[in-house]
């Protein structure tokens, strides 16, 4: 028999986040007809990969190129270049006044979440046991299992604002939201994952003045967000300060294979990111940054993102939101106002079973959904309904195999609410 410590225990058993990256590689690797609408995969937009080929011919004609992507460790910081390429753009663009040691690379933004959470959270040398806390809930499924030790999360409910049917949308609750002593750091994703909702200016400026005051970090997961990939639907300009941690990703960008997730913080936090890069990995792949250099030195990132990520995701947003209110036409369900990302979040009030259960109804039937409970970390009233009433819906994959997964969605949708809960 294995005997796990207490580590081995936690990350080797069941999670949201592994049902999730399971499902995907199971069903990509072997049922070909199955509608992979669960998984964070991005779409495969042409512009996107014509820029990725160009590059790979680019450096494949030169052996200084080929020697820095795949035969030479990088520094735990990240890739130079490539970090300095990114300060030169942002600092252009917005007058942040950043120096390249404000930025590090991880492999990917999941490890990012992972560092960076347990940094902060968790037992303290003081003795205190702190948490992050997450001011809107639902949040991103990858964050409930990263903490090292349990009830690592502060969590809120959300308002609810009613909007033109099928329309509605979460706000933060701030005349509920509190932080307390125990509170590490606040994170939020915006565009928010799994629900598309981006907070407003006015939100971030009013979290910033929460944690400044707190004397607590800021995390903004800016995975889908601005400056890119830009996947974001409605008006919002990216934030970063001295108090603000700042996470973006390559992978939403079209990179997901390459893991090369960025955090834009002040020195000090970049440095103890650095150190623990170097104990969990020695150092960051190369392949995302050494694929994207040309990109962010010349700023077409930027522009790539907003003239063509950007308006490609909003299309076939507006097209998954017709087929599915074609889909669940007579039944009572609601659709988060997509605002950016990949995702349409479905709630369907007073479901007669659970989202677990509807999430295996529909993969017997091929489609892949992600269930909703999943996107509730640190939400501890377990009687809740909404938690067990949503599903999240990625539109990112062909349009056929969108019209066909949506369609048996709302074929099963329909016979559940007829059966009722026997």
């Amino acid at each position: 028999m294995m005997r796990l410590s207490t580590f081995g225990e936690k990350f080797s058993s069941k999670s949201g986040i592994l049902q999730l990256m399971d499902d995907l590689g199971n069903a990509l690797a072997g049922k070909g007809d199955m509608a992979m609408m669960g998984g964070g995969n991005p779409a495969h937009i042409p512009e996107v990969e014509e820029a990725m080929a160009r590059r790979l011919k680019k450096i494949h004609g030169d052996n200084d190129e080929i020697r820095r992507m795949i035969g030479i460790y990088d520094p735990p910081q990240g890739e130079k270049n490539f970090i300095e390429g990114l300060a030169d753009l942002l600092n252009r663009e917005f007058g942040w006044q950043l120096t390249p040691e404000n930025i590090a690379l991880t492999n990917g933004s999941q490890s990012a979440f992972f560092l960076l959470f347990n940094m902060f959270a968790g037992p303290c040398p003081d003795g205190k046991k702190r948490k992050i806390l997450l001011p809107l809930a639902p949040e991103y499924i990858g964050y409930a299992d990263a903490g090292l030790v349990p009830d690592f999360f502060t969590s809120f409910k959300p308002k609810i604002d009613f909007l033109e049917r099928p329309f509605f949308k979460y706000r933060i609750d701030f005349e509920n939201l509190h932080i307390s002593d125990d509170t590490a750091a606040i994170c939020v994703s915006r565009p928010t994952n799994p629900t598309g909702n981006v907070l407003t200016d006015e939100e971030v400026i009013s979290l910033d003045a929460m944690a400044k005051k707190a004397d607590i970090p800021l995390i903004l997961d800016s995975a889908y967000g601005t400056p890119f990939p830009d996947i974001i639907f409605t008006q919002a300009r990216p934030f970063w300060n001295e108090n603000i941690i700042l996470c973006m990703s390559l992978s939403k960008l079209g990179l997901p294979a390459a893991r090369t997730g960025i955090v834009i913080a002040r020195q000090e936090i970049v440095r103890a990111l650095s150190r623990m890069n170097a104990v969990m990995n020695l150092a960051t792949g190369s392949f995302g940054a050494m694929m994207t250099m040309d990109l962010v030195r010349s700023g077409e990132i930027i522009s790539l993102s907003r003239n063509v990520i950007q308006p490609y995701y909003r299309k076939r947003a507006e097209e998954a939101v017709g087929l599915f209110e074609k889909a669940l036409e007579g039944t009572n369900f609601f659709i988060h106002k997509p605002e950016g990302a990949i995702f349409l979040w479905l709630w369907f009030p007073n479901l007669p079973i659970s989202s677990q259960k509807l999430y295996e109804r529909l993969k017997e039937k091929g489609v892949l959904v992600v269930p909703g409970h999943y996107f509730f970390p640190g939400i501890e009233d377990e009687n809740w309904p909404h938690r067990q009433e949503c599903i999240r819906v990625n539109y990112s994959q062909s349009e056929d195999v969108v019209k066909r997964g949506i369609a048996i969605i709302g074929e099963e949708v329909k016979q559940v609410f007829s059966q009722g809960s026997e």
